[in-house]
């Protein structure tokens, strides 16, 4: 398992902003908010990969593209909860890239929404497990 992730962002404000709305719906909590980082852990101490934010010190266009970082997925407990984080990813003015649906070239049951954050990094909710309707 993963200890944790670290990730450069270009304004670290904005993204403390964004993620202090969205991270509690993906069961994460603040970890550390210091000046120079800010971190979300699993909530209730449960395991699992913590996230950690940094200033970039160079910038540059982030494509996900580019050799790097391709997207971030997070597991969800029900298609509900998909839908919750779809409908707060457009209260914060995000690209949805892929509205609330079941993916089975994935697996079966494999029910997602993807959109991009503030910096343009793709994030994913999923829930895995079977489920009737969407």
């Amino acid at each position: 398992m993963l200890r944790h992730i670290g990730v450069n962002v270009r304004d670290l404000v904005q993204a403390k902003a964004y993620y202090d709305m969205l991270m509690p719906l993906l069961r994460f909590e603040p970890h550390i908010a210091a000046e120079d980082q800010f971190a979300y852990r699993p909530i209730n101490n449960e395991p699992g990969t913590s996230l950690f934010f940094y200033p970039a010190l160079e910038q540059s266009p982030y494509s996900r593209h580019h050799p790097g970082l391709q997207h971030l997925a997070f597991m969800v407990e029900s298609r509900a909860a998909v839908h919750a984080v779809h409908t707060k990813v457009l209260v914060l003015g995000s690209e949805v890239v892929h509205s609330p649906q079941v993916f089975p070239q994935y697996r079966p049951y494999y029910f997602a929404t993807f959109w991009l954050d503030p910096e343009g990094f793709m994030l994913e909710a999923v829930c895995l497990r079977e489920e009737e309707g969407t």
